[in-house]
């Protein structure tokens, strides 16, 4: 089978799978990093975003073959590292403001708020409802009110 090797939050990784294998299945499967969640594998709920490279993306519908040496994964479970916490400040304000009911899309979603408000910041603006109306994460719970709000409280901490 072809060798890949990447970066998963921070440390080098290789695997021995198939070039078609998405990159979900090397996550949750190969490597034992369960914080993206499997949702519907062809990138509509978003529940396994993660980032690529500091980018949000949707590791079940990218093929390990596209992933390069060069490559940083960043999963919910490596996002307190990026700034040197416990915790990620969006991940703080998810528990203050008592975001998840099921739980399941919440690293999806604390990814994709992450990747939106650094794109802001970066363009020198603050978080508004209409950026936050941009990111697209599926919550069956129906949690958007607080979800809204923990972005909101979140940006102000990063």
């Amino acid at each position: 089978m072809p060798k890949h090797t990447f970066k998963v939050n921070g440390r080098q990784v290789t695997v021995d799978i198939e070039d078609d294998t998405r990159l979900l299945w090397v996550l949750r499967d190969v490597l034992g990093i369960t914080g993206p969640k499997y949702g519907c594998g062809i990138n509509v709920c978003k529940a396994c975003t993660s980032h690529i490279n500091g980018k949000a993306f949707n590791p079940c519908s990218v093929p390990v073959s596209k992933i390069g040496p060069d490559d940083e994964i960043t999963t919910i479970e490596g996002l307190p590292a990026t700034v040197g916490k416990d915790l990620h400040p969006m991940q703080e304000a998810w528990i203050d403001r008592d975001v998840p009911q099921c739980g399941y899309c919440q690293p999806g979603q604390i990814m994709a708020a992450v990747d939106k408000v650094r794109e802001v910041k970066h363009k020198g603006g603050t978080i508004t409802d209409e950026d936050i109306d941009e990111i697209r994460n599926m919550c069956a719970c129906g949690t958007y009110f607080r979800i809204r709000e923990a972005i909101k409280q979140g940006a102000e901490g990063m």
